[in-house]
């Protein structure tokens, strides 16, 4: 596998890797590759949903893996897709300290669908609330970064079919573990997640007394939680299974169900419907073929400590 580095376009940095990469749980790394250091760009306040998000909302194009369009047209004379990601979800797409690179499970869907192009995949590493603007003025192809698909988003942007099942829910310090019972005994405590994320819309709805705590990632919510400045983080399943890895002190209390379903879509440009039908077929293949099982058994189960199958597609929108 070879990789290199490409001059930024805008954040000092951009991990270049070669469409015949394996995608499946291998050795190959992303070698050399540093990614950044510096602080993220501001970002827009927390979604405000104007919509209730319903099962309909899942649905995307249907998959045609011969699908026609400028869009795929553009990327493959390019011979580069660009795909924003993150590089500090722990399990999902961080920083490998062993090849200084990202992997994970996000980054081994991602490098799929670029092999599927074959094309070279251009990870650019970006914060939550970039997500929705850098798709819509076309900086990015697609973004593959825990990316829940609601009604709102649909508005601005196209959304594959969902290719993981997450669920929101809580994680608190060990001492408060045994107490917690529900969202009811988030009163009073002060609360983390991302700005530009729908966590913390779902925290003020279902306990108004909770005390909203902000940050970039949620890495920087557990510096928060470490601090001292946070109680608890809120976030989806597989960020606080990621979290927990890395701190002693935090724990998912047992049990818990989900505030809400955080159902994952790979993010594309309204108007690239080709691309979406493009993505779809892929997706429908590493899941048929035992792909996305495989990264699931590496990346998320051992922490998750529960078996999981790829979510039924629903390609019912025209």
């Amino acid at each position: 596998m070879t990789t290199r580095l490409v001059p930024s376009r805008r954040r000092g940095l951009l991990i270049a890797l070669a469409a015949g990469a394996l995608v499946l749980a291998s050795a190959c790394g992303y070698s050399a590759t540093p990614v950044p250091t510096a602080a993220a760009p501001s970002t827009p306040p927390p979604d405000k949903s104007t919509c209730t998000t319903t099962k309909a909302d899942l649905a995307s194009y249907p998959p045609n893996i011969h699908a026609p369009g400028p869009t795929i047209s553009r990327i493959k004379k390019a011979g580069v897709l660009r795909i924003g990601v993150s590089w500090d979800t722990y399990l999902m797409a961080a920083r490998n300290a062993q090849s200084n690179g990202i992997s994970g499970f996000d980054i081994d869907v991602a490098r799929a669908i670029a092999k599927a192009l074959g094309v070279r995949a251009e990870l650019d590493v970006i914060s939550a609330g970039e997500r929705q603007t850098d798709l819509e003025n076309g900086t990015l192809d697609m973004v593959v970064r825990e990316y829940t698909i609601t009604c709102d988003r649909w508005k601005h942007i196209a959304f594959s079919s969902e290719y993981y099942d997450a669920g929101q829910k809580v994680l608190v310090r060990k001492d408060l573990a045994d107490k917690y019972a529900g969202p009811q005994d988030l009163a009073g405590l002060r609360v983390c997640a991302p700005v530009g994320t729908t966590s913390l819309a779902n925290i003020e709805k279902v306990e108004p007394k909770a005390i909203a705590v902000t940050a970039q990632t949620h890495t920087g919510c557990l510096m928060k939680f470490q601090q001292g400045d946070a109680d608890a983080i809120t976030g989806d399943d597989t960020v606080l299974a990621g979290l927990v890895a890395q701190d002693p002190y935090a724990v998912v209390p047992p049990g818990q169900r989900p505030l809400e379903d955080e159902p994952y879509g790979v993010g594309m440009n309204k108007k690239a419907k080709d691309l979406v039908r493009f993505v779809n077929a892929v997706l429908q293949q590493y899941a048929h073929d035992g792909q996305w099982e495989r990264s699931y058994r590496r990346w998320l189960e051992p922490a998750l400590q529960v078996p999981a199958q790829p979510p039924t597609p629903d390609f019912s929108r025209r």
